[in-house]
């Protein structure tokens, strides 16, 4: 196991060493925009000095209150924690006319959703952490494995912590995590059976320095002989390793079915591994932005105290700016001012220059795309779809990476963790001959945004044909909408919840009450007419 060890030391260092320009980038942006990471990233492990004051680099906070608000409307859009942001089908449409095969998805889309927002999970406040690292540093890193009370965990990793590497396919299938531990805490690790045991300099520690902390590199990797049939960790898809740096020892080998970080990228460079931000591209708008703030502070402070200028001729050497102090030779015998204020640069034109450099930031940080519909609330129902198609159009390839390359992994990682802890129900016979295939439908704001195409077509040829239908007096062009289908679809794209709208039954029950009632009166109405007929018969 030794030489296993060595490998992923000499591997670590090596990706370490190639991402050594990222992280002096990384350092750069946090000092301006995420202050609680600054100093953080390029100090080694268990170096950080805790609770000092990292903000003295940001006189502007403008970035810092966008990525906030980037990494909401993320959250927002993508993963809202108050609704069902997905769903689970099966990948055969044919199967999910099977009764069974549908209530199975249904029950396991309800199970993924009850674990993965249990207090004890703690999914909603990690994947803030995640879009905020992801607004900032272009890299979002979450940790998803089993809780050991039974459910799922997540963790945000620390980016500084955390280097990976890519498959010949693209795909983040590497991981190698550094952190530290003390020599209690790794002894624990081995009393509950977590590792096989620990290196002699641990050991020898224990007895007098039992806080001292130790290095440990945690290894995921794609396993090269998969031994399948077996029932240990050589089965398994991925192998694991934590490995302890001083002593240069293999801990534990363990492996996984499937990959349990979730590595989110915003977008790539060519040939690079990680991800580049909204920060990245704003930079040199939020550099400009504090330097321009560090001058309307000087020029402000100018302006309410102001520099005086005074005739030097010994008279007003002790001037007094007290409130209401006395200063003889200030004016002349010819009422002419003595003293004056040194003329100060435009304020007006230096706020405007900042407003401009603003505005690049938050449109960086998608900032004004989302307050459209706030700034313009008096529109249409027809407006407000246009509007929500652009930002869903906008929004597209942005968050559309996030599903592929975040969300759709990682819930795969769920229905793994899950099955094996016996949390899902049995697979139907249909089912489980399909090898359990599945497909994830997202049904969040943004999938409903891009399908706003589609209820704003519709509204724009209802007006076509309610203009056709004024002018012809022909109402036979409206015959060809199904309004039934169409407010249905238009209540799904617009989130109205199925508990407000009433069932087919109920909608036939209520048409079937209203024409009984008109044919009810219009036998009403025809009533005395008829007697009259009667009458005139008799």
């Amino acid at each position: 196991m030794s030489g296993i060890a060595e490998d992923i030391i000499k591997r670590y260092d090596q990706l370490e060493s190639e991402r050594g320009t990222w992280e002096s980038h990384w350092s750069e942006i946090a000092e301006r925009v995420l202050p609680r990471y600054a100093n953080t990233i390029q100090t080694p492990l268990g170096g950080l000095t805790k609770g000092e004051k990292r903000t003295s680099k940001m006189l502007d906070s403008t970035a810092a209150l966008g990525l906030e608000r980037f990494a909401a409307a993320m959250e927002s859009m993508l993963t809202p924690r108050n609704q069902k942001w997905h769903r689970l089908r099966a990948s055969n449409p044919e199967l999910m006319k099977d009764h069974d095969v549908k209530l199975w998805f249904e029950d396991s889309t309800n199970r993924l959703f009850k674990y993965r927002y249990s207090p004890r999970a703690n999914y909603s406040s990690q994947q803030h952490e995640v879009y905020m690292g992801l607004g900032a540093f272009g890299t979002g890193i979450m940790f998803v494995d089993s809780h050991d009370l039974g459910g799922l965990h997540y963790a945000a990793m620390e980016l500084r912590e955390v280097l990976f590497d890519m498959s010949h396919q693209g795909l983040v299938d590497t991981s190698y995590r550094k952190y530290s531990l003390t020599a209690r805490q790794m002894q624990q690790r081995v009393d509950v059976g977590r590792w096989d045991s620990i290196p002699d300099v641990v050991k020898t520690s224990l007895k007098d320095q039992p806080d001292k902390k130790f290095e440990i590199i945690h290894c995921v990797r794609p396993r090269i002989e998969i031994e399948r049939g077996r029932v240990d960790a050589r089965s398994k898809q991925f192998a694991s390793y934590y490995v302890s740096v001083q002593g240069r020892e293999v801990l534990s080998e363990g492996g996984y079915d499937t990959f349990p970080y979730q590595v989110s990228r915003y977008v790539t460079g060519p040939g690079e591994i990680y991800g580049r931000s909204p920060a990245m591209l704003a930079l040199p708008a939020i550099k400009v932005l504090n330097e321009q703030k560090k001058t309307m502070l000087k020029q402000g402070h100018r302006v309410v105290d102001p520099v005086l200028l005074t005739h030097d001729d010994g008279i007003l050497d002790n001037f007094s700016l007290k409130p209401g102090a006395m200063n003889p030779g200030g004016i002349s015998a010819e009422g002419r001012r003595l003293v004056d204020v040194l003329p100060t640069g435009n304020i007006a034109a230096g706020q405007e220059l900042m407003d401009m450099e603003r505005q690049v930031v938050n449109d960086a940080f998608l900032v004004s795309l989302f307050q459209i519909l706030i700034e313009t609330p008096a529109m249409t129902a027809t407006e407000v779809l246009e509007r929500a198609r652009e930002k869903g159009a906008l929004l597209s390839p942005t968050m559309g990476r996030q599903q592929s390359e975040m969300l759709g992994p990682m819930i795969e990682r769920e229905l793994d963790l899950l099955g094996k802890q016996g949390l899902l129900l049995p697979l139907p016979p249909l089912l489980a001959e399909a090898e359990g295939e599945f497909d994830i439908e997202y049904d969040s704001p943004l999938s409903r945004s891009q399908r706003s195409e589609e209820a704003a077509g519709w509204l724009r040829t209802l007006e076509a044909a309610i203009a056709y239908a004024n002018t012809t007096q022909d109402l036979s062009v409206l015959d060809q909408f199904d309004t039934d289908v169409i407010y249905q679809q238009l209540a799904e794209i617009n989130a109205v919840p199925p508990s407000w709208m009433r069932a087919p039954d109920g909608v036939q029950q209520i048409r079937q009450e209203r024409a009984q009632a008109q044919q009810t009166q219009q036998m009403i109405e025809a009533a005395p007419a008829a007697a009259g007929v009667m009458k005139a018969l008799n």
